[in-house]
């Protein structure tokens, strides 16, 4: 009889458990191919059109942290679960202190171009939500298309690879498809410089581990990670002279970013002096990763389609702390770009994963005989969103960080080191990326 009585809840009860979106855009819509195929929908976001790299990710939740994360510049993002904007968009504010880092999603704001989704959500409902995903786009100038088959776009982008292409929006939607080389190609430019802090600056300062991490276009969630951990993260520059101030840290973190690793070779060159002359712990994620792998001597070249979602399963080859050799792991990834696997590979390196489903390096590290402490991995530990079976990676690079301290102990716990020591000016708010 009670269960009765709850699932026959009046109408206008049910009703208000959901906010209605409002009138979406009667605006047409469609996403054209490079390679000739053309998509017909309408428009619930910004009302401009837009080129971009054409990619999809198979993640089933954490579409808000997924357009957040800089590591999607330049990018026309194609979600493959059906339904997209069900639970709305929360507030992106935060504290910055000991637990957080100012934001809650994994930038200031949306960081893909454009978005594309089968069916967009006309009601949205969760506690934290503060508007609907078209109303997110629109003031965010993001344009968006809804009403298309995107299981169709995903076979053709897993069958030809990722493609250039543009959303057209309002009277461009039906004009002809733009020519081939009218596409824009975002490979070609240093997207990383786009989203790198401009300036240093700090966060948990009076943390009891000196990190420095340099910002190829950091998800919050990676610096969130480091700071609950007591890290004092002092984030720089992607091309900052970290060797002329390497004394200063007890470790060095090296962070997502988007587009072709060929266009950080200013920060190859830097860590390749790093690597050679300082024996303290450096831990890399995603761009991090191929950075390091080039900097040891890996070739890194572009794949196919990429790995995006939070469903890709790697197997370890090396035990390093939390991770043991044999196991598979079920990890969040967004990429284009991997370190080749050679044979043999470089001296003193070894590969760490690789992924079970493409066989591509999903990480490397230093080799115990090399006496250097380095790590790097093409997936994100961190997730937001996705699985976290590799999350304690950051509490072993930052164990091993302490242990290295502790034997050579420099600059005492407690003490904050002085951001003018730059010479470089600190904003008066924390960007966590621009």
């Amino acid at each position: 009889m009670f269960a009765r009585s709850i699932i026959r809840l009046p109408t206008t009860l049910s009703r208000g458990f959901a906010t209605h979106t409002g009138p979406l855009s009667a605006l047409p819509a469609a996403l054209h191919l490079k390679t000739g195929q053309s998509f017909n929908g309408r428009s619930f976001g910004s009302p401009k059109s837009v080129f971009g790299e054409t990619v999809f990710s198979t993640s089933i939740t954490s579409y808000t942290e997924s357009m957040t994360d800089p590591s999607y510049r330049g990018q026309i993002l194609v979600f493959t679960t059906p339904l997209i904007g069900n639970y709305g968009i929360p507030s992106n504010s935060a504290p910055i202190d000991s637990q957080d880092v100012g934001v809650v999603l994994e930038s200031q704001g949306i960081q893909c171009s454009a978005i594309v989704v089968a069916d967009v959500a006309e009601k949205f409902s969760h506690h934290s939500a503060v508007e609907s995903l078209a109303s997110w786009c629109r003031r965010s100038d993001i344009p968006a298309i809804t009403g298309v088959d995107t299981r169709a776009i995903t076979r053709l982008l897993r069958d030809q690879g990722t493609t250039l292409g543009r959303l057209a929006i309002g009277a461009d939607a039906s004009a002809p498809a733009p020519a081939s080389e009218q596409y824009w190609d975002p490979s070609i430019e240093n997207l990383v410089d786009q989203v790198s802090t401009k300036y240093p600056y700090q966060l948990n300062p009076t943390g009891d581990i000196k990190i420095a991490v340099l910002d190829f276009g950091a998800k919050a969630n990676i610096l969130r990670s480091l700071v609950r951990r007591n890290a004092a993260v002092t984030v720089l520059p992607w091309n900052y002279d970290f060797n002329s101030i390497r004394d200063k840290f007890d470790g060095l973190f090296l962070t997502n970013g988007p587009g072709n690793p060929g266009q950080c070779m200013e920060a190859v060159s830097i860590l390749r002096k790093t690597l050679q002359e300082w024996n303290k712990p450096v831990f890399g994620i995603c761009m991090g990763h191929q950075i390091i792998g080039m900097a040891a001597g890996l070739e890194a070249y572009r794949m196919t389609f990429g790995n995006r979602g939070h469903n890709q399963p790697v197997l370890a080859l090396a035990s390093s702390g939390s991770i043991k050799a044999g196991r598979v792991y079920v990890t969040s990834q967004n990429h284009q770009y991997a370190l080749k696997l050679s044979d043999p590979f470089p001296q003193g390196w070894e590969p760490f994963f690789i992924n079970c489903n493409d066989s591509s390096v999903e990480g490397i590290k230093s080799t115990p005989e090399s006496g250097k402490r380095v790590w790097g991995v093409q997936f994100h530990p961190e997730s937001a969103g996705g699985p976290l079976d590799t999350i304690e990676m950051f509490t072993d690079f930052l164990d091993e960080c302490r242990v290295h301290q502790a034997e050579n102990v420099k600059t005492p716990v407690g003490t904050t080191i002085n951001a003018a020591s730059f010479m470089m000016e600190q904003p008066a708010r924390v960007q966590v990326t621009a």
